[in-house]
């Protein structure tokens, strides 16, 4: 936040008085909403519900015009201004920031011919792809639909088909954005050399983000699914994972998963996708057609669009704790931590495959590359009371305890969990440089992301 020199002052005393001089709710088109309102506190909850954001208020743009006004008007009153098109990626640390919603500002448009895409910032990966797909093309979405593909974005993103591709940052053409002054401006690589690389995967701290162009890759064919096990199965499974995984090809990225819902048996599973033909995708994977007793087997032929449908996440808000680590590698070791000791209270262990062009140096790629590690390991346990999400954590930390040095030194931005800060996703000169970055651009952090670089 700014310094202010009017002696100590909440953020909403400081919104309020400000308010008293010039109206937050005469400046914009779209819905303010003030502490007290009705329906702020929905407006101002964020997707994971056990995440507190006690903001100062709730401005839900109508247009990329209230975009500016609301950072024109943070700026004069003291304030900083935090965008969450859905509230995905929220951290906590939002306490006393103007919270703009940016579902409003929609538009998906497609040039099929060039391959590319541009969407408004409250756009979804899932109104992108049903838009893309049936031209024989996909975005780099990941595995949940309802999340915003500028978010997502921002934050790098980690792509069903980023073994393939990279990043889905490293396919941005231009950011549509407001600065830190209030002034819209277009941001390429040849306009802001700076700007545009840290938007490129080093999160939302640097401009205002209201529309985003990126390219398109060709989807002429898409196969796969989820094949589900009883859980005492959970050690042939993974063998055929590690197996599998250790010379896929590019196009094939596969998931393992440890499932204990609560009252439920115990379950693993195997989540696929694979850019091509069934036939191809099939010979693959034919090493799991060796382990019995499969329970469901999903793997089809699946259309761009639905590419939500292969893990079916949640796509509505609920109270959870989660935390990732980069993993150097799958040993045996590492087989009995995640296998053989309880998960309890952690209801689901996942193991994603990285490499691949996630892991390839580019010369044009933005701060959230290169990952060499090949594996991602994410934990996810609820949060519904206090009590139960501590102990979610803690377990969550005996895991990183248990795997030692073969955690990795960062983790990607967009699978940071609250109480964990920027630096950790990045290396130490790209964060210095993010940091000069911010400095340059919003000296008096006006912007603020869900993990700020400065914090």
């Amino acid at each position: 936040m700014p310094p202010d020199d009017r002696g100590p002052m909440t953020d909403t005393g400081r919104l309020e008085e400000h308010m008293t001089k010039t109206d937050l709710r005469g400046a914009v088109a779209g819905r303010v909403l003030l502490p007290g309102d009705d329906g702020f506190e929905q407006a101002a909850r964020p997707w994971n519900l056990s995440v507190e954001q006690r903001v100062a208020a709730v401005v839900e743009a109508a247009h990329a015009a209230d975009v500016a006004a609301v950072v024109r008007y943070a700026a004069e009153a003291g304030l900083a201004v935090s965008a969450q098109p859905s509230g995905h990626g929220a951290s906590g640390d939002a306490d006393g920031v103007v919270l703009l919603r940016t579902r409003r500002l929609g538009g998906v448009e497609v040039r099929g011919e060039e391959r590319v895409a541009r969407v408004g910032a409250g756009v979804t990966w899932g109104e992108t792809l049903a838009a893309a797909g049936p031209l024989g093309l996909t975005g780099l979405a990941g595995s949940n639909p309802v999340v915003s593909v500028t978010g997502y974005t921002l934050g790098g993103g980690l792509s069903w088909f980023g073994r393939r591709y990279g990043f889905a940052a490293d396919s941005v053409r231009a950011f549509e954005v407001v600065r830190a002054d209030g002034e819209p401006a277009t941001v390429t690589a040849g306009s802001d050399p700076d700007l545009f690389w840290a938007l490129r995967g080093g999160g939302g701290d640097f401009a205002l983000v209201t529309a985003v162009e990126f390219d398109l890759h060709p989807a002429p064919a898409l196969y796969g699914g989820r094949v589900v096990w009883p859980g005492d199965r959970a050690r042939e499974v993974f063998e055929a994972f590690r197996e599998i995984t250790f010379d896929a090809p590019d196009e094939l990225s596969v998931w393992f998963n440890r499932v204990r819902l609560p009252q439920a048996p115990p379950l693993v599973t195997l989540d696929v996708t694979y850019l091509g033909e069934e036939g191809d995708g099939r010979a693959l994977l034919a090493r799991l057609d060796k382990i019995g007793d499969a329970l469901s087997d999903s793997r089809r032929p699946v259309a761009v669009a639905d590419l939500g449908a292969v893990t079916a996440e949640p796509t509505d808000p609920a109270p959870a704790r989660s935390r990732a680590e980069l993993l150097t590698g799958l040993d045996d070791e590492v087989a009995g931590i995640l296998l053989d000791t309880p998960a309890e209270p952690v209801v689901g262990v996942q193991l994603r495959h990285l490499g691949g062009a996630l892991a390839a140096a580019r010369p044009d790629g933005g701060p959230s590359g290169p990952v060499t590690e090949p594996y991602l390991l994410s934990t996810f346990g609820l949060a519904l009371n206090p009590e139960l999400s501590t102990a979610v954590g803690a377990r969550q930390r005996r895991y990183a305890e248990e795997l030692g040095e073969r955690v990795g030194g960062r983790k990607p931005y967009t699978m940071l969990g609250a109480g964990e800060r920027a630096a950790a996703a990045f290396t130490g000169p790209d964060l210095a440089r993010l940091r000069a970055i911010k400095r340059a651009h919003d000296p008096h952090g006006v912007i603020r992301a869900n993990f700020p670089v400065l914090g």
